[in-house]
């Protein structure tokens, strides 16, 4: 389509045309208040970048969810809604019916029904106490916040218990000794990046890890991806400044927008309903992807702003849910033993993990070991160690004996990306390969001398060629950061550098299990 002629009928009459398409096709997925509103956000975004209308409404990933590339290029062009093209998608909406593929279905039961039966028991969601909670926005507008969070009450959940049940056994199966678990994706998600292109490339990458550490190995790897949720993001300040402007830090797309502006750094909850929206158009191509493969395939992201996570919980006869994603994680700033998101995490029946950096002591994770898992179930507790490669062989071993000697049956992953972050000359950060596989030689290394279950690997990573972290077979340097240095917060491995770590780990697995024999 040529773009000229898209932003010229949409500065016409055909603006109008185009928003009553895109919420007949919207409605259904969404429900008509949900469409308008999105809509409505994306011609203020529009007016407020100074970009064209049609540039906004085409990287709406709810659109792109719904209708093919063909089938949007025709939406965002009313002078093509006649004849084939609007017989098209005419054929598009009839073919989806109404009502279209909603949440609830994204996250049906499997045939089972006994697994059906429990489905249709869901009863509420659960009343949680308040408790210091580290790391949480400051939401300027209270009766937003209620509205939005009343929303997501009221709004299906984006997985199915049975399938937070499903990964919590293979979890075990990895806590045993017996398999592996692959995590990763980006740092920050973007509500503006989650393309099907971008979410496909990073699905391909992580199934092509899987496979090069399976064959190594000789052991099942369950992939994990930090997708489809992973929009919030925790700071060590409070605030950043540039020049003499000082404005909220960037907090995640769940919170506020990256832009250094007054308006989009401060914190708006209607951001926790266009979340879970996005999330869940990527969890349907996520679950396309992995169908036409005939694999399995998890999401995650670290369990930070509890106003989100709180309403999307649910009461089940079996007990609570947290149906934000498979598998939460609490991290290295909000780990307090008696904080709200340690209490959060006791409480669900999801698998769960904790990220463990090097200031951690073997009293602190027995403790927490004992909050999270007192009854010693293996694939409830997942414990991901992120300690730097110059820390790792120091920290590491007194924690896993510890453990060990509480009758721990976690699976221990490591995290080697947040202890290796460095400053390049030009004052962004990355991170060197280098150091990467260092800090994951050196887990090895511990697990071996302990005797224990080297569970799998945590990283950020992205399947695009981006120029964020520095090494790798494809070399990138200081000075190719600035051509590809695309995350919102911390730098990632591309699709090459994590194929390079993927067969540094086959070759530790391989000469790990010839030291077990």
């Amino acid at each position: 389509m040529n773009p000229a002629r898209m932003r010229a009928n949409l500065d016409l009459t055909g603006s109008r045309i185009v928003s009553e398409r895109l919420a007949a096709v919207l409605a259904p997925r969404l429900g008509k208040a949900a469409a308008k509103q999105l809509l409505t956000d994306a011609s203020t975004a529009a007016d407020r970048e100074g970009r064209p209308l049609g540039d906004v409404l085409a990287r709406l990933p709810e659109l792109h969810g719904v209708c093919t590339p063909e089938e949007v290029a025709v939406l965002l062009d009313p002078a093509r809604y006649t004849g084939a093209a609007g017989s098209l998608v005419d054929r598009a909406l009839k073919r989806r019916g109404t009502p279209d593929v909603t949440p609830t279905e994204l996250t049906a039961p499997p045939e089972d029904p006994a697994e059906h039966g429990r489905a249709e028991r869901v009863l509420d969601v659960p009343e949680f106490p308040e408790l210091p909670a580290a790391q949480q926005p400051d939401w300027p507008h209270p009766g937003a916040l209620a509205a939005a969070v009343a929303e997501l009450r009221r709004a299906p959940g984006l997985v199915h218990p049975a399938e937070c049940d499903a990964l919590r056994a293979r979890l075990a199966v990895v806590a045993r000794g017996e398999a592996l678990l692959l995590q990763g994706g980006d740092c920050a998600e973007t509500f503006e990046a989650a393309q099907p292109d971008r979410i496909e490339a990073t699905f391909r990458t992580l199934g092509q890890m899987a496979a090069i550490v399976s064959e190594a190995s000789a052991l099942p790897v369950a992939t994990v991806g930090r997708i489809a949720g992973q929009y919030a993001k925790p700071r060590s300040k409070p605030q950043e400044t540039r020049g003499e402007v000082t404005l909220p830090v960037y907090r995640g797309d769940l919170v506020n927008g990256h832009a250094f502006t007054a308006e989009a750094r401060t914190p708006d909850p209607s951001r926790l309903t266009r979340a879970h929206r996005v999330s869940a158009t990527t969890l349907e191509l996520l679950r396309t992807f992995a169908a036409r493969q005939n694999t399995e395939f998890w999401t995650s992201h670290e369990a930070l702003v509890l106003d989100y996570e709180h309403p999307l919980t649910r009461i089940t006869p079996e007990g609570p849910y947290a149906l934000s994603g498979h598998l939460l994680w609490i991290g290295e700033r909000t780990r307090a033993r008696d904080g709200a998101h340690i209490d959060f995490a006791a409480r669900i029946r999801n698998p769960i993990a904790v990220k463990l950096g090097p200031t951690t002591t073997p009293d602190e994770a027995a403790a927490l070991l004992d909050r999270l898992d007192p009854e010693r179930e293996p694939g409830r507790l997942t414990l991901v160690t992120r300690m730097g490669a110059d820390a790792v062989r120091d920290v590491l071993p007194g924690v896993v004996r510890r453990l060990t000697a509480e009758g721990a049956r976690v699976a221990w992953i490591c995290d080697p990306m947040h202890g290796n972050t460095v400053t390049a000359p030009d004052g962004c950060k990355t991170r060197r390969l280098a150091d990467i596989l260092d800090e994951i030689r050196g887990w090895f290394e511990v697990h071996l001398e302990c005797g224990t279950h080297p569970g799998g690997i945590h990283v950020e990573l992205t399947g695009e060629h981006v120029t964020e972290c520095l090494g790798g077979t494809y070399e990138v340097t200081t000075g190719d950061l600035p051509a590809r240095y695309e995350t919102a917060c911390d730098p990632r491995l591309n699709r090459g550098q994590s194929l390079d770590l993927a067969w540094e780990l086959s070759d530790l697995y391989a000469k790990y299990q010839l030291n077990r024999r």
